[in-house]
């Protein structure tokens, strides 16, 4: 087993995980508007989609999917939808809630605030979900994995280390996501960003239509240069 090779690929996710993009935004999203558990199931939903990338790209269809131009635009034209969608649904959170404030002469939560709170608490399975489709469907992952095994991952690397790897990968993205779910999640953290959702609502919609008009941006020069 290669543990030079683990040691590179553990400090290289580790930056990865701790940069600011799609899945660092839905988890913050979700740990300070959701119940912990749910912030959880998302925390393990974006580790399985790094996990079913890891399989993937170790067994080369990642890369079959880039090099075929017809599969990879579809992936990157359903990815590009998913993050513009999510990203529209956390504008339209954010402006209601600014509204809602706007027309709410207390400062503390009205009561009518409480309840759309209330009714827009998801479910474990619903929290997974956002998770694994967040990353699953991000095509930049597919290249972030792509370009990092390729590069790394060589074909005299034994099986044991590629096994090695997978578990490495999955436990650091799930240890890290889930230590963010724990500290946001908690009653005080929620309760001195409640002021903010809509602010954070706001960050997350401009990091998913951001993500969504690169990918889309990509797929126009891919289309242009076909001419």
């Amino acid at each position: 087993m290669d543990m030079t090779l683990l040691a590179s690929l553990a400090v290289i996710h580790i930056v990865a995980l701790m940069s600011p993009g799609p899945d660092f935004a839905i988890i913050v999203k979700m740990a300070t508007q959701q119940t912990r558990l749910t912030a959880l199931y998302c925390a393990l939903g974006i580790a399985v989609a790094i996990l079913v990338h890891t399989f993937l790209s170790l067994m080369g269809i990642s890369v079959m999917i880039q090099q075929s131009h017809v599969a990879f635009m579809a992936v990157q034209l359903i990815g590009s939808s998913y993050l513009a969608w999510m990203g529209y649904g956390a504008l339209k959170s954010a402006l209601t809630s600014i509204i809602s404030k706007r027309r709410t002469a207390d400062i503390s939560i009205s009561s009518t605030q409480q309840n759309m709170a209330k009714d827009a608490l998801m479910s474990s399975l619903t929290g997974f979900k956002v998770g694994l489709y967040t990353n699953l469907l991000n095509p930049k992952a597919l290249i972030f994995f792509i370009t990092l095994f390729s590069v790394l991952i060589t074909p005299q690397v034994n099986d044991s280390t590629k096994v090695a790897a997978t578990i490495l990968l999955f436990i650091l993205s799930l240890a890290w996501f889930s230590l963010l779910a724990l500290i946001l999640s908690k009653p005080r953290v929620q309760q001195k960003l409640l002021a903010a959702n809509s602010i954070i609502d706001l960050l997350v919609g401009i990091i998913f239509i951001a993500v969504a008009v690169t990918i889309a941006n990509n797929i126009l020069h891919q289309i242009i240069s076909q001419f």
